[in-house]
């Protein structure tokens, strides 16, 4: 229970943050500008493929790609959005009211992370509206938009997870915000050079994020990819609980 309170406040704090609605405007006006030429491109190819059979869909050809932009452009941008989340605590020195909160230190790190997953589930919620428009003038996958959509709620989650580690760990907001980035990034592209090798390393192609994402955006919904996001989760948010917990012994 006060876990959601702390929840509740954070996200109270962010939607009255000229950054937080800076950062939503801006992604969402790319994003509508992709989709929207998205459109264009599928139009231009749709008489070429009317004669082919199993043709790819408006779902394969504007949706996928509407996802994956969405997924690039969000690992630039969530940086910006966790890195507050507990070194502005550390760097105001009000780290120290914060532990002596009737909360334990798995109420604080749960209730500042789904604080900051709730803002991103609302800008999954707007941008899942964009291809729902598009049910004004045809059919949808909406087994393929669903998995979609789960992909992109799951790789947000994990952002919000690493980047409230970095900002657990960091003693400034702008170090968390390029830590968090570095890190997402080294996720994201962490399987690069075993295919520049000629094949490519299981193991490195398991910890990339991109891989299990780019699965779900085929609308293959596995265990394995949904497994690796919740064991990300767990992990970053088990590392933030104890980087609190010693900082509270340190006091």
């Amino acid at each position: 229970m006060t876990a959601l309170i702390i929840a509740g406040r954070e996200l109270r704090s962010m939607f009255l943050s000229p950054l937080a609605w800076s950062i939503l405007g801006v992604v969402l006006f790319i994003l509508a500008y992709m989709f929207l030429a998205q459109i264009d491109y599928y139009l231009m190819l749709q008489p070429r493929m009317a004669g082919t059979e199993e043709a790819p869909g408006v779902t394969d050809l504007v949706v996928a790609p509407l996802f994956a932009n969405a997924g690039v452009i969000l690992l630039l941008v969530t940086p910006l959005l966790t890195m507050r989340l507990i070194s502005e605590e550390r760097r105001n020195r009000t780290l120290s009211l914060l532990f002596t909160a009737p909360a334990s230190m798995s109420e604080i790190i749960l209730g500042k992370y789904l604080g900051v997953l709730g803002f991103l589930l609302v800008m999954v919620l707007i941008i899942a509206l964009m291809p729902l428009s598009l049910l004004a003038g045809g059919g949808l996958d909406f087994g393929k938009l669903a998995a979609c959509i789960l992909g992109l709620c799951l790789l947000l989650a994990g952002f919000a997870a690493v980047g409230l580690y970095m900002s657990a760990l960091a003693g400034q907001p702008t170090v968390a915000a390029v830590t968090t980035f570095g890190a997402l990034l080294l996720l994201w592209i962490i399987d690069w050079t075993g295919n520049l090798a000629g094949g490519g390393s299981g193991v490195l192609q398991y910890l990339s994020m991109l891989r299990h994402y780019e699965n779900l955006l085929k609308g293959l919904v596995s265990s394995t990819d949904i497994a690796y996001y919740l064991l990300l989760i767990a992990t970053f948010l088990v590392l933030s609980i104890h980087r609190l917990d010693n900082d509270r012994l340190q006091e």
